[in-house]
């Protein structure tokens, strides 16, 4: 306990003095975690990815997610769960759990992040999405990094939302400043030809010379199996149908289920992954539908959906950057079905990734939502070409990409600050 009372009360170390550590390479992640489970599997896969290739890292995943407890990490991978935030229907926020105000909450968060920061001594600081973390919580973190000599990398999606509504959100945030100010790298988990997410923002050419275009993040079948109890559709060839953290999937469930309920024709079985976040009472409702239809079943939540997406014949989602990426991994013909309130972030990459041939698209973005429609796109998932036979190239190298800019941030430090590397094309 003394140690750490001292490591928490110096001061931070000079960047001209740091140095390639002796000890093993310390990563911590940041990942806010007010709704679903996007950014916890994004970064859990990338810790991950860092142990399994750096004998003797240790890896410390900050995260606000109810259930950050139910997944499996590498050894040498830890997190530390910070008081979660929820949105509310209104766009708003309040606290998850704690009967606090919402200022009281990230004034919480905020001191758990930076005291984390200081007894951790990371070599790299990965911020996922949010460049100053949920209303400015991360800032005093980057602060003291920064002076420690911690190299500070943004770990962006590839799509963040339409622009209109982007560059007045990252103005109100600081975002845009922050870029300048802290960070030596961004990683777009993406290609630079599927989507640019930043080019409405007019970064300084400075801040453009940072990103780097690391391609998707692939996905691996876990190496231990699944707890949970699969029903017998799965011993056939059947549709998974998923909305992640479910949360807001309630239209594209019912949307589903109305396609089997209306035509009885409808010859492939569907298992529906409701996710740990849907409402109860919809729930209900859902489930008691699924019971009068013979070719429909579902599970509650899988913490390994890894293998039920490679067990899958085809898959239908919400075309979240997860989901998506695990479509590719497991080369899956994929019926995207994206949410477009309040951000068109799924519409666009629906739009983009089907322009390359990567996935099929259905949205009630322009056209009703029938029945017919769904039922018709559920037939026509067993004739389009899976994403294989797309030729992309260096489509799924996201980790291996991440690999190689953390080796070059972790190279000696020389007593001059070095150019930045130019960006991907």
């Amino acid at each position: 306990m003394a140690d750490l009372v001292t490591s928490l009360s110096k001061e931070p170390e000079s960047p001209l003095l740091r140095s390639q550590p002796a000890r093993g390479v310390r990563v911590l992640i940041y990942s806010h975690d007010t709704f679903g489970l996007g950014h916890l599997r994004r970064s859990r896969a990338i810790a991950n990815a860092i142990v399994g290739d750096w004998p003797g890292a240790s890896v410390v995943i900050i995260s606000g997610s109810p259930v950050i407890g139910n997944f499996e990490f590498g050894s040498g991978v830890d997190y530390i769960r910070i008081p979660g935030v929820t949105k509310l229907p209104d766009g708003d926020y309040r606290s998850l759990n704690l009967n606090v105000s919402l200022d009281e909450a990230v004034g919480l968060r905020q001191a758990l992040i930076l005291q984390t920061a200081k007894a951790f001594q990371p070599d790299v600081f990965i911020v996922d999405k949010e460049p100053t973390g949920f209303r400015g919580e991360v800032v005093p973190a980057l602060d003291y990094l920064q002076a420690a000599g911690c190299r500070l990398v943004l770990g962006i999606r590839d799509v963040m939302d339409e622009p209109t509504l982007l560059v007045p959100e990252w103005e109100r945030k600081g975002a845009k400043e922050a870029l300048v100010r802290y960070y030596d790298e961004i990683w777009v988990y993406g290609l630079k030809d599927v989507y640019q997410p930043l080019m409405a923002l007019d970064l300084p050419e400075e801040v453009n010379g940072r990103i780097t275009y690391t391609g998707y993040l692939r996905r691996e079948v876990p190496p231990t199996p699944s707890l949970t109890k699969y029903p017998k559709i799965t011993k056939q060839p059947f549709i998974l149908v998923t909305t992640g953290g479910g949360g807001d999937g309630d239209d594209l469930i019912d949307w589903v289920i109305s396609a089997y309920e209306s035509d009885p024709d409808l010859e492939q079985p569907a298992l529906i992954l409701f996710g740990p976040f849907i409402d109860r009472d919809k729930r209900r409702a859902f489930v008691e539908r699924i019971a009068k239809q013979p070719k429909l079943d579902f599970v509650s939540f899988d913490n390994k959906i890894e293998r039920l997406m490679k067990k899958a014949d085809a898959m239908v989602a919400m075309g979240g950057y997860n989901t998506f990426c695990e479509a590719l991994s497991f080369d899956k013909r994929t019926l995207i079905v994206p949410r477009t309130r309040p951000r068109l972030e799924q519409y666009i990459r629906a739009v983009e990734t089907e322009r390359l041939g990567l996935v099929r698209m259905l949205s009630d973005y322009k056209e009703p939502r029938t029945p017919e429609r769904m039922a018709q796109a559920l037939r026509n998932l067993s004739f389009q070409p899976r994403p294989s036979e797309v030729t992309i190239p260096d489509l799924l190298d996201g980790l291996d990409r991440v690999q190689e800019r953390l080796k070059a941030l972790l190279e000696p430090i020389p007593l001059f600050k070095p150019a930045y590397h130019q960006a991907a094309e």
